[in-house]
């Protein structure tokens, strides 16, 4: 007796544009876990198009259905699953927080309670830069999408229009100081030299206006290195290397907790895109 064939493993795939000054769009599809838990520096901003998207999202599950907007703060941990047995597609944007800033002008950054919406003004403010990764965007269109999408934010989470006290300029700095240097040892010592701002005003400043820690962003930046030279064939020991890493071991730890893959499961994920 002939045994029935094994059923077909889910398709899974992720489809990428080239990243747009500071931004990067995204398609996917999953099955059963996508990403472990991870957290990154940039808002992460995206819709449902099918099934149940699921992720667990300051201590507690939440659901996304089509329709819906997600927005995930800069450096929340967050994972990824499918709610369901059928799986989920979505698409999401990765914005930078510098982008905001650029319009909100050293206001604090918006935060979206719960990080799942259906308030009608984001969705809106959304629509154009969650189009399909085929439709192109041009300079002007992207550029009024994001000060649409940022004052959006802004006016959906309530924020204050006041400026929070803090120095901007010389965040700015610190920000301009980090990503021209990404892929060299920083101390703190260099960074107030660079801005002029003692060190723990300075942390405490680049946090409020970008989201992130000043060491967290420069290892995003070390982590897109790594992430291009992968796609090019570079090895894993070469790329953490140029890009300012200890060690092999040391940027995939830094890999996982960020992306909530392995740089292996990564790379087959990326080349899947040429299969789609």
């Amino acid at each position: 007796m002939s045994r029935a064939p094994a059923p077909a493993a889910p398709v899974e795939w992720v489809r990428h544009t080239e990243p747009i000054d500071g931004m990067k769009r995204i398609e996917a599809r999953f099955h059963g876990k996508a990403y472990a838990m991870h957290r990154h520096d940039t808002y992460a901003v995206g819709s449902t198009l099918a099934g149940v998207q699921s992720f667990n999202y300051r201590r507690s599950r939440r659901d996304s259905l089509p329709g819906h907007t997600i927005v995930l703060h800069p450096d929340e941990a967050h994972d990824g699953q499918a709610g369901t047995d059928e799986g989920f597609q979505y698409r999401m944007i990765y914005v930078e927080p510098a982008l905001f800033q650029a319009v909100l002008q050293g206001r604090a950054l918006p935060f979206i309670e719960g990080g799942v919406t259906t308030d009608s003004r984001l969705a809106a403010a959304t629509r154009n830069l969650l189009q399909g990764v085929d439709a192109p965007l041009e300079p002007l269109e992207y550029s009024e999408a994001i000060a649409e999408l940022a004052l959006a934010l802004e006016t959906v989470a309530g924020t204050p229009a006041r400026r929070p006290k803090g120095d901007f300029l010389a965040a700015q700095r610190a920000h301009d100081y980090l990503r021209a240097h990404r892929a060299q040892v920083i101390t703190l010592d260099d960074l107030e030299a660079a801005t002029g701002r003692d060190r723990w005003s300075l942390s405490h400043d680049f946090r409020m206006f970008y989201g992130t820690s000043p060491y967290r962003f420069q290892t995003m930046r070390r982590l897109d290195m790594v992430r291009c030279m992968l796609v090019r064939g570079t090895s894993l020991a070469d790329a953490a290397a140029a890009a300012g890493f200890a060690d092999q071991s040391h940027m995939t730890r830094h890999f996982a907790k960020t992306f909530g893959l392995t740089p292996g499961r990564w790379l087959r994920i990326a080349a899947s895109e040429r299969d789609v």
